[in-house]
């Protein structure tokens, strides 16, 4: 399991290492931090993705909350009480390892039900904003939301998860889309109702991936 873990890490990636852990007094590779980690006592990770203004999936402290919101992900092993931040150079990727509290997390159903509001209510808004007429990419994409990419998981996640999985990142990717640029946004007003129709689909968007990452919550006989 190991093995699956540290090949779907990696990637296109040259290497990844692990900087601060417990106990050690040096840089490991990841297959040795993922074996301390189990001996912490570590049975699962959970994953969190924060932006400015919304930390989802983070608990604390303010430390491991600022490093992760620059980096923009990060992951949490909440029996460890540990949070890890990666730091990219090139194609090479050093986790830094932090203290972390307990966080508060949806649950699938819970962010589940809020995802499909979150596209209704931004769908509405954006029609409402004549989208077809500024950013048609957009509007598609919203016509066409049973047609995303299909996300591949480990074995063990919940069939549940991965569809949610999946469309968070639809979710998300709308958003970025969107907001790539000002389109033909003729106010400044204009801007900031376009953000404001989007920023509760992109919430949602990454409380669905935080809960569909993160194995505390999933569903019981996952």
């Amino acid at each position: 399991m190991t093995d699956l873990v540290v090949d779907a890490v990696l990637g296109d990636d040259a290497t990844h290492a692990v900087a601060g852990l417990p106990g050690a007094d040096r840089t490991e590779t990841l297959v040795v931090a993922l074996g301390r980690l189990r001996a912490a006592g570590a049975s699962g990770m959970g994953a969190a993705f924060p932006v400015e203004g919304d930390p989802a999936g983070l608990g604390g402290p303010a430390a491991f909350n600022a490093e992760a919101l620059e980096a923009g992900e990060a992951v949490v092993v909440a029996e460890a009480g540990l949070g890890l931040v990666p730091h990219r150079t090139g194609a090479a990727v050093t986790w830094t390892v932090h203290p972390a509290a307990r966080r508060q997390l949806p649950d699938v159903g819970e962010a589940d039900r809020g995802l499909r509001a979150a596209l209704i209510e931004s769908a509405n808004a954006l029609a409402r904003l004549d989208v077809a007429r500024w950013r048609p990419d957009v509007a598609d994409e919203l016509l066409n939301l049973r047609h995303r990419h299909p996300v591949t998981a480990p074995a063990g996640v919940p069939d549940r998860c991965v569809d949610l999985a999946a469309r968070g990142l639809q979710a998300v990717a709308i958003v970025e889309l969107a907001l790539e640029d000002d389109g033909a946004a003729l106010t400044a007003a204009d801007i900031t109702a376009r953000a404001d129709a989007l920023r509760p689909l992109g919430r949602a968007g990454r409380r669905a991936l935080v809960a569909a990452s993160s194995p505390e919550v999933w569903p019981d006989g996952a």
